[in-house]
């Protein structure tokens, strides 16, 4: 018991708080049987520049064993939340979840008596591919930052190693972007922004600070997410705690130990990239020779754009139907709005 939550200490930076009345009414609104449930964002958490979380949309991610069970229940408790893809019964919704985009359904500006949710449904079988292989990295992404549990997933779930496992993934990558000394703050940005390398909203729609929003407010919480990760690295990299300074080895060496630990997408689209002009080596030649280029560092970023430029893509396109048309403008005007302040406010510091 105590191993169980100390690890929980460490990934989620607490073991599920005691819930406020207002969490604890959202998480009354669905059908009881979730096998990991989490709130993320400026509705979890405050972000940099913001006085308080209460007027922000509640964004949550509902993990279960079965998409059209789920949907059938949450249908019967839950029929104002769904757009008109509801007619075509769950049977239809969970496959339009499994199928396309980031294999998540998300039903958007809920009203509920605190304001407004917006919450995604995915599979455990699509969640653990993502954390594991970074399959579309979108679930995966999200993770990469501290969030809020509300449900905890039983400690003999798979799903209990393929989180930790996705924050692992997470370093390995940053640390092949990061050059061989940087601050804490720029660790931390890093990873927080590995999900909105190559998202298209991130120049059209969401607010251009906001990986340093995020992460500005919430350098303890990043601290304990990724504590227990040093140990295990001691032999390329080390952090000073009292400094804040990270020191860590860039030879081709390290590299290929970094490069070997990647998600399988991640590596998959490197060896891709590398042999796009026809010649074939396989991924230990691909590693090799990519660990002595100075643009190892690029090779892994581009990889990371495009697995999240792919997801983004078809995941928003996939949100027009489950949100319906009106909810998607409305949705789609309030990210342009907060882009719009965070523009204005950027060049009225500058």
């Amino acid at each position: 018991m105590a191993t169980s939550r100390l690890w929980s200490v460490r990934l989620f930076c607490d073991t599920r708080p005691a819930l406020t009345e207002k969490f604890q009414y959202i998480l009354s609104l669905f059908p009881q049987d979730l096998v990991f449930a989490f709130s993320y964002g400026s509705g979890a958490f405050q972000q940099h520049g913001q006085k308080s979380t209460e007027e922000n949309v509640v964004d949550l991610i509902l993990v279960v064993e079965d998409a059209e069970a789920f949907h059938r229940l949450n249908l019967e408790r839950n029929w104002k939340h769904y757009s008109s893809l509801k007619y075509l019964g769950p049977h239809t919704l969970a496959s339009f979840q499994e199928k396309w985009g980031a294999r998540v359904y998300f039903n958007t500006l809920v009203p509920y008596k605190h304001g407004l949710l917006k919450y995604g449904v995915v599979s455990s079988s699509a969640i653990i591919a993502d954390l594991l292989d970074w399959e579309w990295m979108y679930i995966s992404g999200r993770l990469h930052k501290p969030v809020m549990p509300l449900v905890l997933p039983d400690a003999n779930h798979p799903i209990r190693s393929a989180l930790k496992h996705n924050l692992q993934n997470a370093m390995h990558t940053a640390l092949l972007l990061l050059p061989d000394t940087f601050q804490e703050e720029n660790l931390y940005q890093t990873l927080a922004g590995l999900s909105y390398s190559g998202d298209f909203r991130m120049s059209f729609g969401e607010d251009r600070n906001k990986v340093k929003n995020i992460v500005r407010p919430q350098i303890e919480r990043f601290r304990n997410l990724y504590a227990s990760f040093w140990p295990g690295l001691a032999a390329y990299a080390e952090f000073n705690s009292t400094t804040g300074r990270c020191e860590q080895d860039t030879s081709p060496a390290a590299r290929i130990f970094h490069l070997n630990l990647l998600p399988k997408k991640i590596q998959q689209t490197i060896v891709h990239e590398w042999n796009r002009n026809g010649r074939w080596q396989d991924v230990e030649d691909v590693f090799r020779a990519a660990a002595h280029d100075t643009e190892c560092p690029e090779l892994v970023k581009e990889a990371v754009q495009k697995t999240v430029k792919a997801s983004s893509w078809t995941q928003s396109l996939k949100g027009i139907p489950t949100a319906g048309f009106i909810k998607s403008i409305r949705y789609g005007f309030a990210k342009i709005t907060k882009m719009w302040k965070s523009l204005q406010k950027t060049h009225g510091e500058s």
